[in-house]
């Protein structure tokens, strides 16, 4: 994770949002930010299943048309899937508070 990274993903309005390490300064973070880097595991995990699962990571197809129908359907086949990861968060996360 280096500064020139950081910098080009600052240009292109990225924030990176990482871990602090031995080697790194603390730096301030928002209640949002750090709640969705401890559920970084699960955010992974629905990544790694769309890709392997659902067979949406394939780069041979012969058209767009071919690529956006093995896209969706990789996705309604995610969806319909009966048990998935999910992310349980809190409305105080968000800086609201329940009503």
């Amino acid at each position: 994770i280096g500064k020139e990274l950081n910098e080009k993903l600052k240009e292109l309005d990225v924030d990176l949002i990482t871990t602090v390490r031995k080697n790194m300064k603390s730096k301030a973070m928002s209640a949002f930010d750090r709640a969705m880097l401890s559920k970084r595991y699960i955010i992974e995990t629905i990544n790694d299943q769309l890709k392997n699962i659902s067979q949406i990571e394939h780069s041979r197809h012969r058209s767009e048309t071919s690529f956006m129908l093995n896209l969706i359907s990789g996705i309604v086949a995610y969806c319909l899937k009966k048990q998935k990861p999910c992310i349980k968060l809190s409305a105080d996360v968000f800086g609201m508070m329940p009503d």
